[in-house]
């Protein structure tokens, strides 16, 4: 807490007749104090009881008791002042980064106060005459600074008390009345808290930012983390593709090999059966081989005359398998298996992954078309052959059989679903606020529509500026949408085959987006 010393001056502590700190002071019914003896001698040595200062007479002598708040506060003014005497014998110096007194010559002790008409900076003992002098307490004082006249005027030599808003710089009164007359002035503190303000608004902002940022990079983790997962499925799946048609080909190898061991066994085994017939020839001809009369020989010899059958060995060969071609045979299914295989699992995953940002629409009843006609929770539509009479707002579609939903999505992404089995004519898709509700409309991207459409049972098409023709084998049953409002992308899938269909891309997106059903008068979907 700061000290008596250090808030009154010693002017408010000394009596008006010994001119000297307050000894056992009093206080007189006009609301003036002064040491119980000085007024005491002071009415002992007159005729006329009275204050000395304002001269109002008593009729009798007031009794008086000693004011002990007052008494109080003059004996610690006392003490402080005598320690501030005995201090300045022998004042500690400032410290290098402390303003230092400008007065004190020899050592130079630390300033209480700077004075912005003096332009000096003072100890406390050097201030005390801007604390007890008339002249001097009008002098503006603040907290010590170094280098006074970086606070002065460069052009009227006065203290900048006052800052521009207009220009943002600190000035004197006196610019106030000629450069900056006319400019936003505010007081210095204004000035300050205003600045304070705003670097605390900027710091919020950043803190702001920083939850974003933190949050993006924990979406994108998320989205790492997904991808990651996707890749290790993608590519398990390919290795299994691959494992599995290796082994395919290795059976077809190995059977191509059995095939041929087996035509040669069966070559072998009729061999060996020649070589036997062949071999009991060899035997009979040994024993008839000791005898001269050939004729005899000849004659008998049965085997000779009629020779066991036997094959032409001469054109017999084993037929060995083909297996030029067969890898790269392999590896051509392998590579077409692999695409579709490819296709596929990315499909997949990126519907997966879109799914992720599915919302769900409910349609809003005030931009439908009067011959539509919405369910209570507003997921259906149907049109029939009477307009309903409803009252025509701005968001309502006066020509064509449109609806939008309720919801709107200016940033991130969102994906969503429409059954469209057993329809032979409709449009979805999605669509800006300010698009066109009355009278004729485009349907493309300059007029502020990304969509596909089916007509006449079998047309599909992207309405892309000139409309671009979808490959659609079957009948689609449900379309799936997916935005990403920062990508400036609109998808469309067919949900039954997982299959893409169509997207927008380098779309330029500056306003809400709003889903989009449009039906034919005779058709509606969902």
């Amino acid at each position: 807490m700061a000290s008596v010393s250090s808030l009154l001056s010693e002017e408010q502590f000394l009596c008006s007749i010994c001119l000297d700190v307050f000894t056992d002071p009093i206080s007189t019914s006009c609301g003036h104090n002064y040491c119980n003896t000085c007024i005491t001698h002071y009415w002992n040595s007159s005729d006329v009881c009275q204050c000395p200062l304002c001269k109002e007479t008593f009729n009798m002598r007031p009794k008086f008791s000693v004011n002990k708040v007052l008494s109080e506060m003059a004996d610690q003014f006392r003490k402080s002042k005598q320690q501030r005497q005995t201090s300045s014998t022998n004042p500690e110096p400032a410290e290098p980064d402390e303003v230092s007194c400008d007065v004190c010559t020899e050592t130079k002790p630390k300033a209480l106060k700077s004075c912005l008409v003096c332009l000096t900076s003072y100890c406390d003992i050097h201030l005390e005459p801007h604390l007890r002098l008339a002249g001097l307490k009008r002098h503006k004082l603040i907290d010590p600074v170094k280098n006074l006249e970086d606070i002065l005027c460069k052009k009227h030599d006065r203290p900048l008390e006052l800052f521009c808003k207009t220009d943002l710089m600190c000035v004197c009164q006196f610019c106030t009345e000629s450069d900056h007359k006319l400019h936003q002035i505010v007081s210095l503190k204004e000035a300050y808290e205003g600045k304070k303000a705003e670097v605390q608004q900027m710091i919020q902002e950043r803190q702001v930012k920083i939850r974003d940022v933190r949050r993006s990079v924990e979406l994108s983790r998320k989205d790492a983390d997904r991808e990651t997962a996707d890749s290790v499925q993608v590519f398990t799946a390919l290795i299994r593709c691959i494992e599995r048609n290796q082994a395919e080909l290795i059976d077809v190898i190995e059977e191509k090999q059995k095939t041929t061991e087996k035509q040669a066994e069966g070559f072998i085994k009729e061999l060996q059966q020649e070589i036997t017939e062949l071999e009991k020839i060899s035997s009979e001809l040994k024993q008839l081989s000791h005898t001269e009369d050939h004729l005899h020989l000849l004659q008998n010899l049965s085997s000779i005359n009629s020779p066991p059958p036997t094959k032409d060995w001469t054109k017999v060969n084993v037929h060995q398998s083909a297996y030029a071609g067969t890898v790269k045979t392999a590896v051509a299914q392998l590579e077409k298996t692999l695409s579709q295989e490819i296709e596929k699992n990315l499909h997949d995953a990126e519907l997966r992954r879109i799914q992720l940002y599915e919302v769900d629409v409910t349609l809003d009843a005030d931009t439908a078309h009067p011959l539509l006609s919405l369910s209570e929770d507003g997921k259906q539509v149907s049109c029939g052959n009477m307009k309903k009479n409803l009252p025509d707002n701005p968001e309502r579609f006066s020509l064509h059989a449109n609806v939008l939903g309720k919801e709107s999505f200016s940033s991130g992404r969102f994906y969503y679903e429409v059954q469209v089995k057993g329809k032979t004519d409709w449009t979805v898709g999605v669509a800006r606020e300010s698009i066109n509700r009355k009278g004729k409309i485009t349907l493309s991207p300059n007029g502020g529509y990304w969509t596909i459409w089916l007509r006449n049972g079998n047309e599909y098409k992207a309405l892309a500026g000139p409309p671009v023709v979808l490959p659609v084998r079957e009948e689609l049953q449900k379309v799936g949408v997916f935005v990403d409002y920062e990508e400036g992308l609109v998808s469309f899938y067919d949900m039954e085959t997982r299959v893409h269909l169509y997207s927008f891309t380098g779309c330029t997106f500056t306003e809400k987006l709003y889903p989009l059903k449009k039906i034919q008068i005779s058709s509606c979907f969902m």
